[in-house]
């Protein structure tokens, strides 16, 4: 443990279990004496997201600690997350000695290599054969440590998940004094050593401003706010995914979708500047497997490339860069290509319903003046809708905050209609998966708190389904510190996004609900509360402008959606 220290690692996470027990009291004991923060949560699974959370927000790899057998396979939705989303984690999984093992002992498996090519960096330490540390020993578990995190860091390839798995003969632990423990001095750790990076080893792209307007940058998640600086340079619109990091700024287009559609737009576009994973839309993939356009890609933490392209055109001449050097400047043309986007977007999203009249509330007329008062306390009585649930998360959610958004419907709603603001926005885009949101929102807290002065809130906004897959997480040990969540969930009591599917179109409706929509009618105020977590609903805009403003700390907000 102090080793992992040294190189960079400020958090473990650790689940209960007999044959990890030295692990976990070697943890708690490094604890106290200053060297890492240890967060103990009750299954494997949450446990794995969580640490999940702790490496978005930190950008370092939380270790995650568990017992042997099962306890180890249940880590594997969240080293797959991890491996596809570039995030590091370390994997210390205990386990029987070398002699224990293939002979049907009890709680033993084939643990090294269990999560197959998720991870690239395994190591299988044997069990000593002797009681104590002497120096070769401690060069030993220095090297591994460091070689683990710089695995997990991506100091040589992409990062991501790196396991350790550690044997351990009986006695499992031995009791460690706190006088026994060393801490480890802030000058003796390398939080650089730790911080995630993506090595490439590709070239620099420099591009200049085309001289016939027909570029777009398009920032999927994690494309990180480089994005925002290649599009203002290049003048080009910015088609930036709602967790993107990219969502702000003059060349912003909300309504990306839509204009890509368009003949006139998305038609005319002849050059695509990719960064981070685009997850959200048919229509990027299908841009950028035209023939007609130029794709550059730059490479991201992520496992795989993302070169839609290939999949139609294995001859596909996407050019891979590690970033983009814009040369030469923009022109008129540009700021008129850009503006072209911009108000389009604009104009689309104002075709919605607008709400009050906002200069009917300043009027000189008393008619007027009531005419605003009746619309507003019409809307304020307006059952919640997905729109209308996406734009008021997103409004009191600031810069010091953090969104979490799971893998609902209610991601692609906010994506293709809230507005550009510089936030930290989360969704797990790896695989797309529901499962762990809350758990890695809560590790994403966790990071958040320990870092800030001035704590924010961490906000998550999820479907029905996707809470229920995650209710382990709101389970705390007594021992444990809370932390500063609001889960918001827009309840419509089964999976909506596959309305929008094929198959809604050709089966039976019968057929839809059981097999697609898993209609379910979970009392969501008995379960959460029962697990010791405040709870809030809202029916109404007024309901909901109120609930999330309420300074309750570890709350579940349900929506009941209007369709």
């Amino acid at each position: 443990m102090q080793e992992l220290a040294r190189a960079g690692v400020t958090d473990v996470v650790v689940s209960p279990g007999s044959r990890s027990q030295a692990l976990a009291l070697a943890a708690v004991a490094l604890e106290r004496a200053g060297g890492v923060t240890v967060h103990v949560r009750l299954d494997e699974r949450t446990a794995g997201f969580f640490a999940l959370g702790l490496a978005v927000e930190t950008h370092r790899p939380a270790a995650v600690v568990t017992t042997s057998g099962t306890a180890v396979a249940n880590l594997h939705p969240a080293v797959l997350e991890a491996h596809h989303s570039g995030v590091p984690m370390i994997v210390l999984s205990a386990d029987r000695p070398d002699e224990l093992r293939g002979i049907g002992s009890n709680q033993t498996t084939v643990q090294p290599g269990i999560f197959g090519q998720a991870v690239a960096f395994v190591r299988d330490v044997e069990a000593p054969s002797s009681h104590g540390m002497d120096a070769s020993i401690r060069g030993t578990l220095r090297t591994l440590a460091r070689q683990a995190v710089a695995a997990a860091a991506g100091h040589a390839g992409q990062p991501g998940p790196a396991q350790l798995n550690v044997a351990f003969r009986e006695p499992l632990s031995a009791g460690l004094s706190d006088d026994r423990v060393e801490g480890v001095p802030d000058d003796e750790i390398d939080l650089g050593f730790a911080t995630r990076r993506a090595h490439t080893g590709l070239p620099v792209a420099d591009l200049a401003p085309d001289d016939e307007p027909g570029t777009v940058v398009i920032a999927g998640h994690d494309a990180g706010e480089d994005a925002e600086r290649i599009a203002w340079e290049l003048g080009a619109p910015l088609l930036a995914e709602v967790s993107s990091g990219a969502r702000f700024g003059r060349n912003l287009v909300v309504t990306y979708r839509e204009l890509l559609h368009d003949a006139d737009f998305g038609g005319a576009v002849r050059r695509a500047v990719v960064l981070g994973h685009p997850t959200l839309s048919r229509e990027v993939p299908a841009l950028l497997q035209r023939d007609d356009v130029e794709t550059i890609v730059v490479r991201g933490p992520a496992a795989d490339p993302f070169d839609p392209a290939r999949a139609s055109r294995p001859d596909a001449a996407t050019t891979f860069a590690s970033d983009v050097r814009v040369t030469g400047r923009t022109g008129p043309e540009h700021r008129a290509w850009v503006g072209r986007w911009v108000g389009a977007s604009r104009q689309l999203l104002g075709a919605g319903d607008a709400g009050p009249d906002l200069d009917a509330k300043r009027s000189a007329d008393r008619a007027e003046r009531n005419r605003f008062l009746r619309d507003e306390v019409t809307l304020r009585r307006r059952p919640v809708d997905r729109a209308m649930l996406a734009d008021a998360v997103w409004g009191v959610t600031w810069p010091h905050d953090r969104l979490v958004l799971g893998a609902s419907q209610i991601i692609r709603v906010a994506d293709g209609r809230v507005l550009g603001k510089k936030l930290r926005v989360h969704a797990s885009r790896g695989l797309a998966g529901i499962d762990g949101t809350v758990s890695t929102a809560l590790g994403i807290a966790a990071a958040l708190e320990q870092s800030s002065a001035s704590v924010g809130t961490t906000r998550v906004l999820l479907g029905d389904l996707t809470l229920l897959h995650d209710l382990g997480a709101f389970v705390t040990g007594t021992e444990e510190r809370t932390h500063r969540v609001q889960v918001i969930v827009g309840n419509d009591h089964g999976g909506a996004i596959f309305r929008g599917l094929e198959v809604a179109r050709t089966t039976p409706e019968a057929d839809m609900r059981r097999m697609m929509s898993t209609p379910q009618h979970v009392d969501v105020e008995r379960v959460v509360t029962g697990l010791g977590w405040e709870y809030r609903r809202a029916e109404t805009w007024g309901d909901l402008e109120r609930v999330l403003t309420d300074p309750a700390e570890r709350v579940v907000i349900e929506v009941p959606l209007a369709d």
